[in-house]
């Protein structure tokens, strides 16, 4: 029998930097052991252009993502809920995980504040991919 694949939410409210940094970090370092969505509960029209030129340098390319918006079916999906400064807008459901990450919003910021923040969500996500799953002993 095939072990189930954890599912990990981000969510921020525009959908159209940290989420979608985050998004892309876990998929690129779970290599497929994690189901990954994102999403805002306002979303933008678009990504950051500075995220995406961002997350491009090192070799990840988010061009073609857009934002999403938050229903709860996504929430009811997921196994880990992770927020990234979505206030009261996002729903909370019994037995689910919930983190916070307290990080700046890139909208607006030049591009070495974006990697700064790129890099801090990368470090959270090495430790999620970690917890999540697990590499062999060996």
């Amino acid at each position: 029998m095939k072990a189930r694949v954890p599912e990990v939410l981000f969510v921020c409210v525009h959908n159209a930097g940290r989420s979608q940094m985050a998004a892309a970090l876990l998929d690129h370092r779970a290599r497929g052991r994690v189901q990954i969505r994102s999403a805002g509960s306002e979303p933008a029209s678009v990504l950051n252009p500075r995220v995406v030129e961002a997350m491009r340098e090192i070799g990840i390319d988010v061009s073609r993502e857009f934002p999403k918006l938050l229903t709860d079916d996504f929430v009811r999906a997921a196994d880990v809920v992770i927020t990234m400064g979505c206030g009261e807008t996002c729903p909370v459901y019994p037995g689910k995980r919930y983190e916070d990450w307290d990080l700046e919003d890139p909208a607006g910021k030049d591009l070495e504040t974006v990697r700064r923040i790129r890099d801090e969500i990368d470090l959270r996500v090495k430790t999620l991919t970690e917890e999540l799953v697990p590499s062999p002993a060996g």
